[in-house]
Parts: C-alpha cells; sequence; structure tokens
C-alpha cells in the first residue's frame, strides 16, 4: 500500500458512495487508476466492505468484554457479529478483549444485549459506554 491508496482509502472513509472520478480528481490520477487500486484493495483484504454510518436516533453503545483467558477470542467476536443490533466487533488489547458497537432502538435495546453478551459463558465481565456524538473524520 503506497500514499495514493491511502489517500484513496480516506476519501472512501468520508463516503464510501463517493464515484471513482470524483476521487481521481481529487487526488490527481486517472478514473482507471482508482478503479484498479480499490479493485486490489478489495481482491487483499485491505477494504473489507463498504457500509454506511447512519443517525437514526437509536441508542448507540460500545460494550467492552472481557472473557476467560482461555477463550478463543476470534470465536466468541464471529458470534457477536451476528447479532442484529452489533455493527461492529473489535477484538482488543487492554483489560477488555473485545468491544461490541451497537446500535439499538433504546436503551432496553442496549440492556438485553448486555444481558445476552453475560450470558455467554465464556464472558467474564462487562463495561458499557453510550455514544453521545461521532464526528466522522
Amino acid at each position: 500500500m503506497d500514499e495514493l491508496d491511502r489517500s484513496i482509502l480516506n476519501i472512501l472513509r468520508r463516503d464510501s458512495r463517493t464515484p471513482y472520478t470524483e476521487i481521481a480528481d481529487e487526488v490527481g490520477t486517472s478514473e482507471g487508476t482508482v478503479r484498479n487500486r480499490v479493485e486490489r484493495m478489495m481482491e487483499n483484504d485491505v477494504i473489507e466492505r463498504f457500509t454506511i454510518s447512519t443517525h437514526t436516533g437509536n441508542v448507540k453503545a460500545m460494550l467492552e468484554i472481557s472473557v476467560a483467558v482461555d477463550v478463543d477470542t476470534k470465536g466468541i467476536s464471529e458470534r457477536m457479529a451476528e447479532w442484529e443490533e452489533v455493527d461492529f466487533v473489535w477484538m482488543v488489547s487492554g483489560e477488555q478483549d473485545v468491544v461490541l458497537v451497537v446500535d439499538a432502538a433504546d436503551t432496553r435495546g442496549v440492556n438485553d444485549l448486555i444481558t445476552k453478551a453475560r450470558d455467554q459463558e465464556e464472558v467474564v465481565s462487562t463495561k458499557t459506554r453510550l455514544i453521545l456524538d461521532e464526528q466522522l473524520g
């Protein structure tokens, strides 16, 4: 990955629907080059998926989860990623092992997810942070 790839990614992070022609103008190259670079980054799993960010009025939160030492965090992360309200699952270092970013209809929905996480036998503890505001870079 070079500086051109990073520039393309930065634009796509802000708006994944930005036309390749617009990206090309901004980074000073051709539309074909942008298209080829994006396709290559997709093939190499640099770009995993294109997604959207929403402002639904829902309650967003981060559920920080600690699991037992002998637990495969990848396995539990993959299971939790399938939960409907979960937007992102991160395996992290530090006190917690897994962080879920969730988008629930209300605080009851967040609480239900906390309970669901705590019901997993691998989970030792949880910590929750409500997301008050977010700014896209």
